[in-house]
Protein backbone atom coordinates (compact mmCIF):
# COMPACT_ATOMS: atom_id res chain seq x y z
CA UNK A 1 0.00 0.00 0.00
CA UNK A 2 1.19 3.51 -0.89
CA UNK A 3 0.08 6.65 0.89
CA UNK A 4 0.04 9.73 -1.31
CA UNK A 5 0.40 13.28 0.59
CA UNK A 6 -3.00 15.01 0.15
CA UNK A 7 -3.69 17.75 -2.74
CA UNK A 8 -3.44 20.77 -0.22
CA UNK A 9 -0.07 19.41 1.31
CA UNK A 10 1.79 19.24 -2.11
CA UNK A 11 2.29 23.14 -1.94
CA UNK A 12 4.41 22.52 1.27
CA UNK A 13 7.60 20.65 1.87
CA UNK A 14 6.95 17.78 3.69
CA UNK A 15 9.26 16.91 6.35
CA UNK A 16 9.51 13.40 7.68
CA UNK A 17 10.60 12.54 10.92
CA UNK A 18 11.67 8.86 12.01
CA UNK A 19 11.75 8.83 15.87
CA UNK A 20 10.32 10.22 18.96
CA UNK A 21 13.57 10.55 21.07
CA UNK A 22 15.23 13.53 22.07
CA UNK A 23 16.15 14.75 18.73
CA UNK A 24 13.29 13.84 16.52
CA UNK A 25 10.96 15.88 19.10
CA UNK A 26 13.46 18.73 19.18
CA UNK A 27 13.67 18.61 15.20
CA UNK A 28 9.77 18.94 15.13
CA UNK A 29 9.31 21.29 17.88
CA UNK A 30 11.88 23.53 16.13
CA UNK A 31 9.57 23.44 13.01
CA UNK A 32 6.41 24.44 14.66
CA UNK A 33 6.46 27.90 12.96
CA UNK A 34 7.71 26.97 9.83
CA UNK A 35 6.16 26.65 6.62
CA UNK A 36 6.13 23.15 6.19
CA UNK A 37 3.81 20.27 6.95
CA UNK A 38 5.70 17.84 9.42
CA UNK A 39 5.32 13.92 9.92
CA UNK A 40 6.51 12.11 12.76
CA UNK A 41 6.59 8.38 13.29
CA UNK A 42 7.63 6.13 15.82
CA UNK A 43 7.06 2.24 16.30
CA UNK A 44 5.61 3.23 20.09
CA UNK A 45 3.31 6.20 20.96
CA UNK A 46 5.11 7.42 23.45
CA UNK A 47 8.83 9.43 24.45
CA UNK A 48 10.65 7.62 26.90
CA UNK A 49 12.95 9.67 29.20
CA UNK A 50 15.79 7.48 29.11
CA UNK A 51 17.72 8.67 31.57
CA UNK A 52 15.37 7.81 34.32
CA UNK A 53 14.46 4.53 32.98
CA UNK A 54 16.81 2.16 35.19
CA UNK A 55 15.27 4.07 38.07
CA UNK A 56 11.43 2.49 36.53
CA UNK A 57 13.77 -0.56 36.56
CA UNK A 58 14.92 -0.67 40.18
CA UNK A 59 10.71 0.33 41.55
CA UNK A 60 11.61 3.80 42.24
CA UNK A 61 9.49 5.44 39.55
CA UNK A 62 6.50 4.03 37.41
CA UNK A 63 6.70 4.41 33.45
CA UNK A 64 4.00 6.32 33.39
CA UNK A 65 6.83 9.16 35.68
CA UNK A 66 8.88 9.06 32.38
CA UNK A 67 7.15 8.44 29.43
CA UNK A 68 4.70 10.87 27.64
CA UNK A 69 2.25 10.46 24.84
CA UNK A 70 3.88 11.75 21.36
CA UNK A 71 0.82 12.82 20.30
CA UNK A 72 0.15 15.09 23.63
CA UNK A 73 3.52 16.66 23.20
CA UNK A 74 2.50 18.18 19.82
CA UNK A 75 -0.92 18.33 19.87
CA UNK A 76 -0.99 22.06 19.68
CA UNK A 77 1.47 21.82 16.85
CA UNK A 78 -0.76 22.72 13.55
CA UNK A 79 1.45 21.88 11.35
CA UNK A 80 2.82 18.49 12.81
CA UNK A 81 0.87 14.86 12.60
CA UNK A 82 2.14 11.39 14.53
CA UNK A 83 1.87 8.21 13.13
CA UNK A 84 2.54 4.88 14.78
CA UNK A 85 4.11 2.76 12.64
CA UNK A 86 7.83 1.26 12.18
CA UNK A 87 10.40 2.21 9.63
CA UNK A 88 11.90 -0.57 7.59
CA UNK A 89 13.63 1.93 4.50
CA UNK A 90 14.05 4.73 2.60
CA UNK A 91 13.96 4.70 -1.38
CA UNK A 92 16.49 7.87 -1.95
CA UNK A 93 15.70 8.03 -5.52
CA UNK A 94 12.31 8.58 -5.03
CA UNK A 95 12.17 10.60 -1.92
CA UNK A 96 9.68 7.84 -0.10
CA UNK A 97 10.34 7.13 3.28
CA UNK A 98 9.23 3.17 3.75
CA UNK A 99 6.84 1.84 6.59
CA UNK A 100 4.96 -1.15 7.87
CA UNK A 101 2.30 0.99 7.24
CA UNK A 102 2.93 2.18 3.89
CA UNK A 103 4.97 5.00 1.97
CA UNK A 104 5.26 8.56 3.27
CA UNK A 105 6.64 10.72 0.49
CA UNK A 106 9.12 13.67 1.63
CA UNK A 107 11.15 17.06 0.69
CA UNK A 108 13.05 16.57 3.85
CA UNK A 109 14.07 13.24 5.63
CA UNK A 110 15.13 13.17 9.34
CA UNK A 111 16.34 10.10 11.02
CA UNK A 112 16.53 10.02 14.41
CA UNK A 113 15.81 6.56 14.65
CA UNK A 114 18.28 5.95 17.93
CA UNK A 115 20.53 2.91 18.68
CA UNK A 116 19.61 -0.45 20.33
CA UNK A 117 21.93 -2.95 22.54
CA UNK A 118 25.42 -4.44 20.98
CA UNK A 119 26.19 -7.61 22.41
CA UNK A 120 29.71 -7.82 20.31
CA UNK A 121 28.87 -10.79 18.10
CA UNK A 122 27.46 -12.57 21.22
CA UNK A 123 23.59 -11.96 20.24
CA UNK A 124 22.62 -15.44 21.86
CA UNK A 125 23.16 -13.81 25.42
CA UNK A 126 20.49 -11.30 24.65
CA UNK A 127 17.58 -13.43 25.93
CA UNK A 128 19.73 -13.88 29.38
CA UNK A 129 21.04 -10.09 29.44
CA UNK A 130 18.15 -7.60 28.70
CA UNK A 131 19.58 -3.82 27.97
CA UNK A 132 17.76 -0.47 29.13
CA UNK A 133 16.51 1.13 26.20
CA UNK A 134 12.49 1.41 26.36
CA UNK A 135 10.06 1.35 28.47
CA UNK A 136 9.57 -2.45 27.69
CA UNK A 137 13.35 -3.07 28.82
CA UNK A 138 12.64 -1.61 31.98
CA UNK A 139 9.71 -3.35 33.17
CA UNK A 140 11.29 -6.78 32.36
CA UNK A 141 13.89 -6.07 34.56
CA UNK A 142 12.36 -4.75 36.65
CA UNK A 143 10.19 -8.26 36.83
CA UNK A 144 13.27 -10.30 36.96
CA UNK A 145 15.04 -8.60 40.23
CA UNK A 146 11.67 -8.52 42.21
CA UNK A 147 10.78 -12.10 41.09
CA UNK A 148 14.57 -13.25 42.05
CA UNK A 149 13.72 -12.54 45.79
CA UNK A 150 10.37 -14.14 45.50
CA UNK A 151 11.99 -17.08 44.35
CA UNK A 152 14.74 -16.87 46.97
CA UNK A 153 12.53 -16.56 49.28
CA UNK A 154 10.47 -19.74 48.01
CA UNK A 155 13.72 -21.61 47.55
CA UNK A 156 15.05 -24.03 50.26
CA UNK A 157 18.44 -24.49 49.86
CA UNK A 158 20.76 -21.39 51.48
CA UNK A 159 23.06 -21.72 48.45
CA UNK A 160 20.62 -21.99 45.82
CA UNK A 161 19.14 -18.63 47.97
CA UNK A 162 22.37 -16.91 47.19
CA UNK A 163 23.14 -17.44 43.74
CA UNK A 164 19.03 -16.40 42.81
CA UNK A 165 19.85 -12.90 44.94
CA UNK A 166 23.13 -12.62 42.68
CA UNK A 167 23.29 -9.79 39.96
CA UNK A 168 25.61 -8.70 37.96
CA UNK A 169 25.48 -5.79 35.72
CA UNK A 170 28.06 -5.75 32.57
CA UNK A 171 29.31 -2.46 31.36
CA UNK A 172 30.64 0.17 33.56
CA UNK A 173 29.45 3.24 32.43
CA UNK A 174 27.07 5.56 33.23
CA UNK A 175 23.85 3.44 32.56
CA UNK A 176 25.85 0.02 34.52
CA UNK A 177 27.00 2.72 37.70
CA UNK A 178 23.45 3.79 38.53
CA UNK A 179 22.12 0.53 38.03
CA UNK A 180 24.65 -1.21 40.28
CA UNK A 181 23.90 1.60 42.94
CA UNK A 182 20.05 1.11 42.37
CA UNK A 183 20.03 -2.35 42.67
CA UNK A 184 22.10 -1.73 45.92
CA UNK A 185 19.55 0.61 46.98
CA UNK A 186 16.73 -1.27 47.13
CA UNK A 187 18.37 -4.85 48.08
CA UNK A 188 19.68 -3.03 51.23
CA UNK A 189 16.88 -0.26 52.02
CA UNK A 190 13.92 -1.08 50.51
CA UNK A 191 12.85 -5.27 50.89
CA UNK A 192 14.91 -6.19 53.91
CA UNK A 193 11.81 -5.86 56.17
CA UNK A 194 9.52 -7.62 53.51
CA UNK A 195 10.68 -11.04 53.83
CA UNK A 196 11.33 -13.51 56.36
CA UNK A 197 13.42 -16.19 54.79
CA UNK A 198 15.46 -14.68 52.69
CA UNK A 199 17.71 -11.39 53.45
CA UNK A 200 17.84 -9.15 50.72
CA UNK A 201 20.66 -6.65 52.42
CA UNK A 202 22.87 -9.88 51.54
CA UNK A 203 22.12 -10.15 48.09
CA UNK A 204 25.33 -9.83 46.19
CA UNK A 205 25.53 -6.87 43.01
CA UNK A 206 28.52 -6.92 40.70
CA UNK A 207 29.92 -4.48 38.48
CA UNK A 208 32.24 -6.02 35.85
CA UNK A 209 33.68 -4.09 32.91
CA UNK A 210 36.23 -4.83 30.17
CA UNK A 211 38.17 -1.53 30.52
CA UNK A 212 40.95 -0.22 33.47
CA UNK A 213 38.22 1.53 34.98
CA UNK A 214 34.36 2.62 35.27
CA UNK A 215 32.62 6.12 33.85
CA UNK A 216 35.77 6.40 31.35
CA UNK A 217 34.26 9.58 30.11
CA UNK A 218 34.65 11.07 33.96
CA UNK A 219 38.51 12.26 34.99
CA UNK A 220 40.28 9.68 36.61
CA UNK A 221 39.33 11.56 39.93
CA UNK A 222 36.02 11.78 39.66
CA UNK A 223 35.97 7.47 38.32
CA UNK A 224 38.24 6.67 41.78
CA UNK A 225 35.30 7.90 43.30
CA UNK A 226 32.39 6.37 42.09
CA UNK A 227 34.55 3.20 42.59
CA UNK A 228 34.91 4.14 46.22
CA UNK A 229 31.28 4.95 46.76
CA UNK A 230 30.06 2.09 45.37
CA UNK A 231 32.23 -0.21 47.14
CA UNK A 232 30.94 1.72 50.30
CA UNK A 233 27.06 0.50 49.08
CA UNK A 234 27.97 -3.30 48.86
CA UNK A 235 28.93 -3.23 45.04
CA UNK A 236 31.93 -5.38 43.88
CA UNK A 237 33.55 -3.35 41.43
CA UNK A 238 35.36 -5.13 38.83
CA UNK A 239 37.41 -3.74 36.19
CA UNK A 240 39.50 -4.82 33.44
CA UNK A 241 37.48 -8.01 33.59
CA UNK A 242 35.33 -9.22 30.15
CA UNK A 243 32.48 -11.37 30.45
CA UNK A 244 33.26 -14.17 27.76
CA UNK A 245 29.68 -16.37 28.49
CA UNK A 246 26.25 -15.78 29.62
CA UNK A 247 23.67 -18.50 30.21
CA UNK A 248 20.31 -18.57 32.00
CA UNK A 249 21.60 -19.21 35.46
CA UNK A 250 25.31 -18.09 35.39
CA UNK A 251 28.40 -15.98 33.72
CA UNK A 252 31.74 -15.96 33.11
CA UNK A 253 33.72 -13.25 33.96
CA UNK A 254 36.83 -14.35 31.85
CA UNK A 255 37.33 -18.41 33.23
CA UNK A 256 35.47 -17.58 36.66
CA UNK A 257 31.63 -18.57 36.45
CA UNK A 258 29.60 -16.75 38.75
CA UNK A 259 25.86 -18.04 39.44
CA UNK A 260 23.46 -15.29 38.93
CA UNK A 261 19.51 -14.58 39.77
CA UNK A 262 19.62 -11.83 36.64
CA UNK A 263 22.00 -10.23 34.26
CA UNK A 264 21.83 -6.68 33.25
CA UNK A 265 23.61 -5.39 30.16
CA UNK A 266 24.60 -2.46 29.63
CA UNK A 267 28.30 -2.66 27.72
CA UNK A 268 27.09 -0.93 24.54
CA UNK A 269 24.84 0.08 21.53
CA UNK A 270 24.57 -0.35 17.97
CA UNK A 271 23.03 2.07 15.80
CA UNK A 272 19.64 1.30 13.87
CA UNK A 273 19.95 -0.21 10.40
CA UNK A 274 19.53 3.39 9.04
CA UNK A 275 22.54 3.38 7.09
CA UNK A 276 22.11 0.35 5.64
CA UNK A 277 18.50 1.51 4.03
CA UNK A 278 20.20 4.25 2.39
CA UNK A 279 23.81 2.04 1.53
CA UNK A 280 25.65 5.06 3.07
CA UNK A 281 29.18 5.15 5.03
CA UNK A 282 28.83 3.87 8.77
CA UNK A 283 31.20 3.58 11.73
CA UNK A 284 31.55 0.46 13.42
CA UNK A 285 28.93 1.01 15.92
CA UNK A 286 26.31 1.09 12.34
CA UNK A 287 25.75 5.32 12.76
CA UNK A 288 25.33 7.57 9.48
CA UNK A 289 28.70 9.34 8.99
CA UNK A 290 26.99 12.36 8.33
CA UNK A 291 28.39 16.06 7.15
CA UNK A 292 29.19 19.17 9.76
CA UNK A 293 25.82 20.16 8.63
CA UNK A 294 24.29 16.61 10.22
CA UNK A 295 23.55 15.78 6.54
CA UNK A 296 24.37 12.54 4.55
CA UNK A 297 26.98 12.69 1.87
CA UNK A 298 25.42 13.26 -1.17
CA UNK A 299 21.94 13.33 0.21
CA UNK A 300 21.49 16.91 1.30
CA UNK A 301 17.56 16.28 2.37
CA UNK A 302 18.55 13.45 4.60
CA UNK A 303 19.64 14.36 8.21
CA UNK A 304 20.67 12.08 10.91
CA UNK A 305 20.31 13.27 14.67
CA UNK A 306 21.41 11.64 18.02
CA UNK A 307 22.64 8.19 18.36
CA UNK A 308 21.75 7.53 14.65
CA UNK A 309 24.58 10.28 13.51
CA UNK A 310 28.72 10.11 14.03
CA UNK A 311 29.88 13.69 13.42
CA UNK A 312 33.94 14.48 14.70
CA UNK A 313 33.92 17.47 16.89
CA UNK A 314 37.07 19.53 17.76
CA UNK A 315 39.88 17.28 18.87
CA UNK A 316 38.38 14.70 16.64
CA UNK A 317 36.45 14.06 19.09
CA UNK A 318 32.98 12.77 18.39
CA UNK A 319 29.42 13.93 19.55
CA UNK A 320 28.27 12.06 22.91
CA UNK A 321 25.62 9.71 22.62
CA UNK A 322 23.66 11.40 25.39
CA UNK A 323 20.15 13.20 25.62
CA UNK A 324 21.50 16.84 25.61
CA UNK A 325 23.77 16.06 22.55
CA UNK A 326 20.51 14.29 20.08
CA UNK A 327 18.22 17.40 21.46
CA UNK A 328 20.93 20.11 20.53
CA UNK A 329 21.37 17.90 17.09
CA UNK A 330 17.04 17.76 16.44
CA UNK A 331 16.83 21.11 17.42
CA UNK A 332 19.25 22.62 14.97
CA UNK A 333 18.10 20.30 11.81
CA UNK A 334 15.00 21.47 12.89
CA UNK A 335 16.18 25.19 12.35
CA UNK A 336 17.97 24.64 9.04
CA UNK A 337 14.98 22.88 7.36
CA UNK A 338 12.75 25.78 8.66
CA UNK A 339 15.63 28.42 6.82
CA UNK A 340 15.55 26.28 3.96
CA UNK A 341 11.81 26.27 3.83
CA UNK A 342 11.54 30.31 4.14
CA UNK A 343 14.14 30.88 1.63
CA UNK A 344 16.67 31.74 4.39
CA UNK A 345 20.41 30.98 4.40
CA UNK A 346 20.45 28.47 7.49
CA UNK A 347 23.45 27.73 9.94
CA UNK A 348 26.39 26.52 7.65
CA UNK A 349 27.07 24.06 10.52
CA UNK A 350 25.95 22.40 13.53
CA UNK A 351 28.80 23.55 16.97
CA UNK A 352 28.16 21.46 19.47
CA UNK A 353 27.85 22.29 23.34
CA UNK A 354 29.00 20.11 25.77
CA UNK A 355 27.05 20.78 29.28
CA UNK A 356 28.64 18.79 31.10
CA UNK A 357 28.81 14.82 32.94
CA UNK A 358 26.29 13.42 35.57
CA UNK A 359 26.28 10.21 37.09
CA UNK A 360 24.46 9.29 40.35
CA UNK A 361 25.66 6.52 42.57
CA UNK A 362 22.44 5.33 44.62
CA UNK A 363 20.33 7.55 46.99
CA UNK A 364 22.95 10.24 48.30
CA UNK A 365 25.68 10.40 46.15
CA UNK A 366 26.28 11.72 42.42
CA UNK A 367 28.97 12.77 40.50
CA UNK A 368 28.76 16.22 38.47
CA UNK A 369 31.96 17.76 36.01
CA UNK A 370 30.59 21.23 34.23
CA UNK A 371 33.59 22.67 32.49
CA UNK A 372 35.73 23.57 35.36
CA UNK A 373 32.80 22.97 38.48
CA UNK A 374 33.02 19.29 39.71
CA UNK A 375 30.92 18.04 42.53
CA UNK A 376 30.53 14.87 44.31
CA UNK A 377 28.14 13.41 47.49
CA UNK A 378 25.43 14.81 48.42
CA UNK A 379 25.17 18.26 46.86
CA UNK A 380 26.31 16.61 43.99
CA UNK A 381 23.11 14.00 44.01
CA UNK A 382 20.40 17.50 44.70
CA UNK A 383 21.80 18.92 41.34
CA UNK A 384 21.65 15.54 39.15
CA UNK A 385 17.89 15.78 41.23
CA UNK A 386 17.26 19.31 39.51
CA UNK A 387 18.63 19.00 36.08
CA UNK A 388 17.07 15.91 35.60
CA UNK A 389 13.69 17.06 37.40
CA UNK A 390 13.97 20.39 35.09
CA UNK A 391 14.68 18.01 31.71
CA UNK A 392 11.59 16.10 31.93
CA UNK A 393 8.29 16.82 30.08
CA UNK A 394 5.42 18.45 32.11
CA UNK A 395 4.11 19.64 35.35
CA UNK A 396 2.68 16.73 36.11
CA UNK A 397 5.72 14.66 35.98
CA UNK A 398 8.42 17.15 37.02
CA UNK A 399 6.11 17.26 40.62
CA UNK A 400 5.60 13.58 40.71
CA UNK A 401 9.09 12.37 40.43
CA UNK A 402 10.41 15.14 43.01
CA UNK A 403 7.50 13.32 45.33
CA UNK A 404 8.78 10.36 44.59
CA UNK A 405 12.23 11.00 45.55
CA UNK A 406 11.23 12.39 48.32
CA UNK A 407 8.98 10.43 49.81
CA UNK A 408 11.51 6.95 48.63
CA UNK A 409 14.81 9.30 50.41
CA UNK A 410 12.77 9.62 53.98
CA UNK A 411 11.00 5.87 54.10
CA UNK A 412 13.18 4.46 52.17
CA UNK A 413 10.12 2.50 49.63
CA UNK A 414 10.36 1.56 46.45
CA UNK A 415 6.42 2.16 45.93
CA UNK A 416 6.45 0.74 41.72
CA UNK A 417 7.56 -2.86 42.89
CA UNK A 418 4.96 -4.50 40.89
CA UNK A 419 5.82 -7.89 38.94
CA UNK A 420 4.31 -7.68 35.74
CA UNK A 421 4.08 -11.11 33.66
CA UNK A 422 4.84 -11.47 29.96
CA UNK A 423 2.37 -12.94 27.50
CA UNK A 424 2.57 -16.79 27.78
CA UNK A 425 4.54 -17.17 31.09
CA UNK A 426 4.44 -20.20 32.55
CA UNK A 427 3.76 -19.74 35.81
CA UNK A 428 3.50 -16.48 38.49
CA UNK A 429 7.27 -15.90 39.28
CA UNK A 430 8.81 -17.61 35.97
CA UNK A 431 11.60 -15.90 34.85
CA UNK A 432 12.64 -18.32 31.94
CA UNK A 433 14.06 -16.57 28.97
CA UNK A 434 12.79 -16.85 25.64
CA UNK A 435 15.58 -19.31 23.36
CA UNK A 436 17.80 -17.36 21.42
CA UNK A 437 16.92 -16.67 17.85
Amino acid sequence: MTIEAPAAAEERPQVVIVGGGFGGLDAAKALAHAPVDVTLIDRSNHHSFQPLLYQVATAALSPADVAWPIRSILSRQRNARVLMAEAVGVDAEQRRLRTTAGDYPYDFLVLATGATHAYFGHDEWRPYAPGLKRIEDATEIRRRILCAFERAEIAEDPAHRGDLTTFVVVGGGPTGVEMAGAIADIARQALPRDFRRVDPAKARVLLVEAGPRILPTFPEKLSGYAARELARMGVEVRTRAPVTRIETDAVWVGEEMIRVGVVIWAAGVQASPAAQWLGAEQDRAGRLIVNPDLSVPGRPEIYAVGDTAAMKVAHGRGVPGIAPAAKQMGRYVGLRIAALAAGRRPAPEFVYRHQGDLATLGRKAAIVKLDRLTLTGFVAWVFWSLAHIYFLIGLRNRLGVAFSWAWDYVTFARRARLITEPPGASRPGAVTPAPAK
